[in-house]
């Protein structure tokens, strides 16, 4: 029996090997676009200390110049889901990550004025690169999202351990000073670009996007939960990243001590980074992952002001793979919640709009009740507040549910 010419037939070899391969040429882009979200931004603490010489920075303005990403990370990632209106997310975030390539080169020129134009502009670039990124992923990865968004958080933890890494050995290179250790992290991302243009040039802006309304989540208990969620978490996380060492030198380390058991903090995150969503999604939900992770965090957070330094390496291992975890999961929830790449984007410019403003006044907080009571028992109590609040939301954004926008925004 012949079979008829227009019938369909099964995908060939060739085609299914073609289909995978774009697939994994897609996963890197993304995750080398991840890794130097983070070098960009991480690269300036390294050299603070000669930036600050050099340029003759009070300690107010250099307070200000670690949290500017922040503050840019909470203004501007509310209004990038707008932008879908007149380009493609693919189309954003080749637009954006030029605007970096100008930010980080501005650190670099024009003294004072120079550093905080191109950090401000920096962040401004990576708000938006966050926000695209998630609705990307649920549009290309619908069914591997969870996975998808480990190996971004991922991504991200491992660009924050080689700016650290390698910002001083480039400082320290002969006839280099802080403006070229600033300035070499536009290498990777001009490779970045390179390999996203494809994406860019493939990928094609709705033509009812600019007369379409973006789903409004304002009204959204679920994503509210997920936008408190991601704040109070990621304030802990940058308590941790900002104090950490203070708090281990006043009791006693030294500072290059002090320093390691960060590296060590930030570096395990790796692993819970990508392993917390796989956990999470093979679960009826994702709370008993973020208990977990929480769980890590707190024992961490405690040991790292309580326990004997002889045994500091364990618990920085511990408050790492429970900070890595936790972060990892925030992210991925952007997706999860998400019934469509629409409401990712939306639900990613919500969450992070909110959830970095919050964050900002962690580390704040901590130096206040810090220099109030000259001793870290108020700053363990702040950490648990800031853990219990995190476990409250989190345990209502793990839920099993998708965002149902409002039918009338």
């Amino acid at each position: 029996m012949s079979t008829h010419p227009d019938a369909a037939q099964p995908p060939s070899t060739t085609q299914t090997e073609g289909t995978i391969r774009s697939k994994l040429l897609l996963v890197f882009a993304i995750c080398f676009i991840s890794i130097n979200l983070r070098s960009a931004l991480i690269s300036v603490g390294p050299v603070v200390e000669s930036i600050r010489q050099n340029l003759s920075l009070s300690g107010t303005m250099v307070g200000l110049l670690l949290t500017l990403p922040i503050l840019c990370f909470g203004a501007f990632a509310p209004f990038a889901p707008r932008l879908q209106r007149y380009r493609s997310p693919e189309q954003l975030v080749t637009l954006a990550l030029l605007v970096l390539c100008v930010g980080v080169a501005l650190r670099s020129l024009f003294g004072t004025f120079g550093l905080f134009a191109g950090t401000l502009v920096s962040g401004a670039a990576i708000s938006v690169v966050m926000v695209m990124l998630p609705s990307l992923i649920k549009k290309n990865f619908a069914t591997q999202a969870g996975a998808m968004m480990g190996l971004y958080s991922t991504a991200l933890c491992l660009g924050a351990t080689v700016a650290a890494a390698f910002t001083v050995p480039v400082e320290s290179i002969p006839g280099s000073d802080w403006r070229w250790a600033l300035a070499f992290w536009n290498l990777p991302l001009f490779i970045a670009i390179a390999l996203w243009l494809p994406y860019s040039k493939a990928g094609k802006a709705n033509p009812l996007a600019a007369t379409a309304k973006l789903p409004k989540l304002r009204h959204n208990a679920l994503a509210w939960q997920v936008s408190l969620f991601m704040g109070i978490q990621s304030s802990i996380a940058y308590c941790v990243f900002g104090w950490l060492p203070v708090i281990l030198v006043d009791r006693g380390l030294t500072p290059l001590a002090a320093g390691f058991m960060l590296s060590i903090c930030m570096g395990v995150q790796v692993i819970t980074s990508l392993s917390a969503p796989w956990m999470a999604t093979r679960s009826k939900d994702q709370r008993s992952t973020i208990a977990l992770m929480l769980a890590l965090s707190v024992v961490g957070l405690m040991t790292t002001i309580y326990a004997p330094l002889e045994t500091m390496w364990l618990w920085s291992t511990i408050l790492g793979l429970g900070l890595g975890g936790v972060f990892s999961m925030a992210l991925a929830l952007l997706v999860l919640r998400a019934p469509s790449p629409q409401v990712a984007a939306s639900l990613s410019g919500m969450a992070q709009g909110v959830g970095y403003t919050v964050a900002a006044t962690g580390p704040i907080i901590v130096g206040v009740l810090h220099e109030l009571t000259g001793n870290w028992h108020a700053v363990a109590v702040f950490y648990l507040v800031l853990a219990t609040g995190s476990f409250t939301f989190g345990m209502g954004a793990g839920r099993n549910l998708y965002i149902k926008p409002d039918p009338k925004s």
